[in-house]
């Protein structure tokens, strides 16, 4: 099935629409022309990849918090989605040591308040929960992890991360039986991505936007983790699993009872030689850059951050038919064309997203 297809004309709802990922979901939801509708904060940094975009005018939003569940369920049921994609999250590993119970609160309650919304809203629809892939209880071994490997987290978000894989399974089982969807219609699946880099995320403590605000200025990059291995992927290729997904639980044309499989956990990661350290990642948007340096800046009383992180994807090959299509050079490549484009050059930043979400969408269909 085409997404362009499954989603014209459907209502999707996106939670955290206005951080990075959620904009570039929502500019190519709009684009397949779906209706779509957002629930988040303010954008979380200035600038803002939404405000960018300029998407504000084009979607009904709500600006608020995912942990009031009075205004969320009430949202929630004034929209009727007919897909809801849970991207609202404190996404930053550093940020958790600064605020743990915030990120505790917003990655694990909010995400029961979606599922309870749904659950008490009695309404048939696919719900798509976004996680990390550091929920897996890191051993720090050199092979991928799989979708049925042990929840865990050394730091505050992954265990949050972790938490809320575990409540998703809960809530799935406890009252969204696959093996019942005939009775109550609701098809939940939880996703877990790699690195994400892309054009358009400002978020401190993040590589590839420190690289960009350094090369800016002139400045040597500083690099506080350069021997960390990192799953690097471009933000299009989780989205376009994601999107794959919820298009096969949206197909009309597949039995309920076939689609109970998908109803699990999925990840999407980039293929292997994109596991690379973060020298090399800032040396390779250095060399797409044209110019700059970078120093080593690490500490070891720094807080704890995982050195080796790698995810399995041979259930999503298997069972959706995806796989990445932009290698590490590409991801890179299309990164930093972004922000030099954006950035240096002054070009309209929703012309360059929507070019390369088209562009990878030719790829994906080559």
């Amino acid at each position: 099935m085409k997404l362009e297809a499954a989603y014209a004309g459907k209502k999707v709802l996106v939670t955290g629409h206005t951080g990075f990922k959620g904009a570039w979901l929502t500019q190519w939801l709009m684009m397949m022309g779906a209706r779509v509708y957002g629930y988040a904060l303010e954008p979380p940094t200035t600038p803002a990849l939404f405000d960018q975009l300029g998407l504000g005018a084009d979607i009904e939003e709500e600006r608020a918090d995912i942990r009031d569940f009075a205004q969320f369920s009430a949202f929630l049921d004034r929209v009727k989605p007919d897909i809801v994609f849970h991207l609202a999250a404190q996404s930053l590993v550093r940020e958790s040591y600064r605020s743990p119970l915030e990120t505790a609160e917003v990655n694990i309650l909010g995400t029961a308040n979606v599922l309870d919304a749904v659950r008490q809203g009695e309404l048939p629809l696919v719900v798509i929960l976004v996680t990390s892939d550091k929920c897996y209880s890191n051993q720090e071994w050199s092979f991928g992890y799989r979708e049925n490997d042990p929840m865990g987290g050394h730091d505050v978000y992954s265990a949050s991360k972790g938490a809320a894989e575990l409540l998703i399974d809960s809530w799935r089982m406890s009252f969204f039986q696959p093996s019942r969807l005939g009775d109550h219609g609701v098809m939940v699946a939880s996703v877990r991505a790699g690195n994400v880099i892309g054009g358009g995320d400002w978020a401190q403590d993040r590589i590839v936007p420190d690289c960009v605000r350094a090369l800016l200025k002139g400045e040597a990059i500083t690099v506080r983790n350069p021997n960390a291995t990192r799953p690097w992927q471009h933000v299009l290729e989780p989205l376009g699993g994601y999107l794959h997904l919820g298009a096969t639980l949206l197909d009309l044309e597949r039995p309920l009872g076939a689609k109970a499989r998908y109803c699990t956990g999925f990840n999407f990661g980039p293929l292997l030689p994109s596991n690379q350290p973060v020298r090399v990642l800032t040396e390779r948007a250095i060399d797409a850059w044209g110019s700059g340096s970078w120093k080593d800046l690490s500490d070891p009383n720094a807080p704890h951050e995982a050195q080796l992180l790698q995810l399995t994807i041979e259930k999503a090959f298997h069972m959706l038919g995806w796989q990445p299509r932009w290698d590490f050079s590409a991801t890179v490549r299309h990164t930093m064309d972004w922000y030099r484009d954006v950035m240096v050059h002054s070009a309209n930043p929703a012309a360059i997203t929507m070019a390369q979400i088209q562009q990878y969408e030719r790829d994906t269909a080559g």
